[in-house]
């Protein structure tokens, strides 16, 4: 939390102090998306990304789903890249992974990226996505938990990782 009032803090003596246009932003609505997600949201990052994502924290997992009432993981990334992006990616994970994106690796993730992740069993079809954050964290569907912030880090997602895609 204090993180976050630093934050907003430095923002404003920033946006104070010059006298040139800064950009208008919602400071209320990042502290409250930087909460939701548990991270720092800083200048340079897509503050509409994280304001989407902090949107659908806690919506739970319907397989199928596309809404807030029930969505899964491929309706997730559908419905944050649509509105963040203005772009519409296929409604299967590995349609997204072969006809969205080109692939890169997971050292060179950027905000806004895919990952792709197998089931363990089947290593060449993605059973599931999510959208890279930063940090190595990254927002989904969760079957048993609804939409989360995950670690790339977490053994599951280390063992399944599949692939990075960058939208085309």
């Amino acid at each position: 939390m204090k993180k976050q009032i630093l934050l907003i803090a430095a923002l404003l003596a920033f946006l104070t102090s010059c006298g040139t246009r800064a950009p208008h932003y919602d400071y209320r609505e990042l502290a409250q998306a930087a909460l939701r997600l548990n991270m720092d949201i800083g200048m340079e990052d897509n503050h509409r990304l994280y304001v989407e994502s902090a949107r659908w924290i806690g919506v739970p997992y319907r397989a199928g789903g596309t809404s807030k009432r029930g969505v899964d993981c491929s309706g997730l990334t559908g419905n944050i890249y649509r509105k963040v992006y203005h772009k519409r990616l296929e409604r299967n994970s590995d349609r997204q992974r072969t006809e969205n994106c080109r692939k890169i690796r997971k050292s060179k993730l950027e905000e806004g990226d895919l990952v792709f992740f197998h089931n363990g069993r089947n290593k060449r079809h993605a059973t599931h996505v999510g959208i890279y954050l930063k940090e190595d964290r990254f927002i989904h569907a969760s079957t048993s938990q609804g939409v989360i912030v995950s670690s790339l880090d977490e053994t599951y997602y280390k063992r399944c990782w599949m692939q990075g895609g960058r939208v085309k």
